[in-house]
C-alpha cells in the first residue's frame, strides 16, 4: 500500500485516482475547483465514463480515496505525487505546460520529505527534465525528490479497463531506483512495465497518437478511393487488416478522428518536428485528411439531398466524439452539423448523455435527449457517434416518423444490406451504392 497524491482531478487525474484506490493504495485526489471537490465528496462524479462514479463512491466509503481542495494537505500525505494536470493547445500547436509548471512547484513548495514526483499529463519532450530543475528551486530546504515521466494511455469510454488491463506501462526516469519505486505502485495490476529515459517515455505517448491518428486517416483516403472505384472499404479493411504487420483495429473508415487527445497531440507532434526544424510530413497529411473528411461528407449530405439543403430537415445522430463519453471536444458532429446549418439545413440532433456539453457549441440547434424527437420530419439521418442507442432504433418507427427514409452513416452503426432491405436509402464512407459481390 502506498500513499498517493493525485493533482488534478479531470478525466485521467479522476480515473487514475479512482483506479489506485482500488488497488489497495490510499489516494487524495487535489484540486483547486472548490465546487468540484465539493461535489466529489458528496460521490458526483463530473465527468461521464461508465463505471467511474460506481468506483469513486466504493473507495471513497472504504477510506482509500478522498478529495482535498489544499495541495499543500495531498502533497504532505504522500510518497508519490501524480500529476495530472491539464495541458491545452495553444494558437501556435504547442501544448500550454505552465498550469503542469505552477502544480509542481506549488507541491514542491510544500515537499518536506523524500518523494517521487511522476508526471501523468500529455507534455513536450523535456518536460520532466525541466521539472525537475523547477523542484530543485522550489524546494523549501534539500530533499531527494525524483521526477519521473509516466504517460497514460487511456481512452475516453473504456478508461477504467484501460487501466486495470493496460497493454503497458511506460516509465521514463534518470534514477532506475525511482522508476522501480513507481512500477511498485501498478504492481497490483499485473501488467508489463516498459522503463526508459524521461525524453523517450514523454515522446511515447506523442508516437503512439500520432501513429492511430496516421492509420485512421489512411483507411479513411482508401475509403475515398473506393467510392470512385466501386470497391467496398470493408472488404478491404479485412484483407489488409488480417495481416499480421498491419492489424484489423483502426481500420472503421468514416468521419475521422476528435476528442481531447488526437487533435491535440498530433498538433503538438508537429509543433515539437518544426521546433526542432523537421517537417513531419505524414502526420501533417493526416491531419489535413481528418478536416476535409468532416467537409467531404457534409457535402456528401448535400449531394444525397438533390444538391442543396436549403429548407431540408436533418436529424444528426450523435454529437459526442465517440460512444460512452459526454465528451464534444472537437467532436466531427460538431463541425458537421455548423456545415449542415451553413448550407441552409434545419438540423435536429441527439446524443444521449452530450446533449449539455454540446449546447454551447451549437446554439441555434435544436437538441433532444431521445432520438425520435430529432427524426420526426427528418428528410434524412445523419449518423455521426456510433452510439447502442442509435444501433437498436426502432427502424420501422423512424421509416415512418421521417419525410423520407435516407440514412448517411458516418459511422457504421447499421448495416449497409439490413437497411437497403427495409427500404432506407444507406450510404456510408467507401459502401458502395449496391451491394458489392462478395461482401
Amino acid at each position: 500500500m502506498v500513499n498517493v497524491a493525485v493533482i488534478g482531478t479531470g478525466y485521467v487525474g479522476l480515473v487514475t485516482g479512482a483506479c489506485l484506490a482500488e488497488a489497495g493504495h490510499r489516494v487524495v485526489c487535489a484540486d483547486r475547483d472548490e465546487v468540484k471537490i465539493g461535489r466529489l465528496r458528496t460521490g458526483v462524479v463530473p465527468i461521464y465514463e461508465p463505471g467511474l462514479e460506481e468506483l469513486v463512491r466504493a473507495n471513497a466509503e472504504a477510506g482509500r480515496l478522498r478529495f482535498a481542495s489544499d495541495a499543500a494537505e495531498a502533497v504532505a500525505s504522500s510518497d508519490v505525487v501524480l500529476f495530472a494536470v491539464g495541458t491545452p493547445p495553444l494558437a501556435n500547436g504547442d501544448v500550454d505546460t505552465g498550469p503542469l509548471f505552477e502544480a509542481v512547484a506549488e507541491a514542491a513548495a510544500h515537499t518536506r520529505t523524500p518523494k517521487l514526483f511522476a508526471i501523468k499529463s500529455t507534455v513536450p519532450v523535456g518536460t520532466a527534465r525541466k521539472a525537475e530543475r523547477l523542484v530543485a528551486r522550489a524546494l523549501p530546504r534539500p530533499v531527494k525528490v525524483d521526477v519521473v515521466s509516466n504517460p497514460e494511455f487511456l481512452r475516453e469510454g473504456s478508461a477504467i479497463r484501460d487501466t486495470f488491463e493496460a497493454d503497458r506501462i511506460v516509465i521514463g526516469c534518470a534514477d532506475p531506483e525511482a522508476g522501480e519505486r513507481l512500477a511498485g505502485l501498478y504492481e497490483p495490476f499485473g501488467r508489463p512495465v516498459q522503463m526508459t529515459d524521461r525524453e523517450s517515455a514523454e515522446l511515447i505517448k506523442y508516437a503512439a497518437n500520432a501513429f492511430l491518428a496516421v492509420k485512421i486517416s489512411f483507411i479513411n483516403e482508401v475509403a475515398n478511393v473506393c467510392e470512385k472505384v466501386g470497391a467496398d472499404i470493408r472488404s478491404v479493411a479485412r484483407g489488409i487488416g488480417a495481416d499480421r504487420r498491419i492489424g484489423p483495429h483502426f481500420l472503421n473508415a468514416g468521419i475521422g478522428y476528435g476528442g481531447s487527445c488526437f487533435p491535440k497531440d498530433t498538433k503538438a507532434q508537429l509543433r515539437i518536428a518544426e521546433n526542432v526544424e523537421y517537417d513531419f510530413q505524414i502526420l501533417r497529411a493526416a491531419v489535413h485528411v481528418n478536416a476535409m473528411q468532416r467537409i467531404r461528407f457534409a457535402n456528401a449530405v448535400e449531394r444525397t439531398l438533390g444538391g442543396s439543403l436549403a429548407g431540408k430537415r436533418v436529424a444528426v445522430l450523435g454529437l459526442a466524439f465517440k460512444p460512452h463519453t459526454d465528451d464534444v471536444r472537437d467532436a466531427p458532429a460538431i463541425d458537421i452539423i455548423r456545415l449542415l446549418h451553413d448550407k441552409g439545413a434545419d438540423v435536429r440532433a441527439y446524443d444521449p448523455v452530450a446533449t449539455a456539453n454540446a449546447r454551447r457549441h451549437l446554439p441555434d440547434v435544436e437538441l433532444f435527449d431521445e432520438p425520435y424527437g430529432a427524426i420526426a420530419g427528418a428528410d434524412a439521418i445523419v449518423v455521426t457517434t456510433e452510439w447502442p442507442q442509435v444501433a437498436a432504433l426502432d427502424l420501422d418507427r423512424v421509416k415512418r416518423l421521417m419525410t423520407a427514409p435516407v440514412v448517411l452513416d458516418g459511422r457504421r452503426a447499421f448495416e449497409p444490406e439490413a437497411m437497403r432491405a427495409r427500404g432506407f436509402r444507406y450510404v456510408g464512407v467507401g459502401i458502395p451504392a449496391e451491394p458489392a459481390s462478395g461482401t
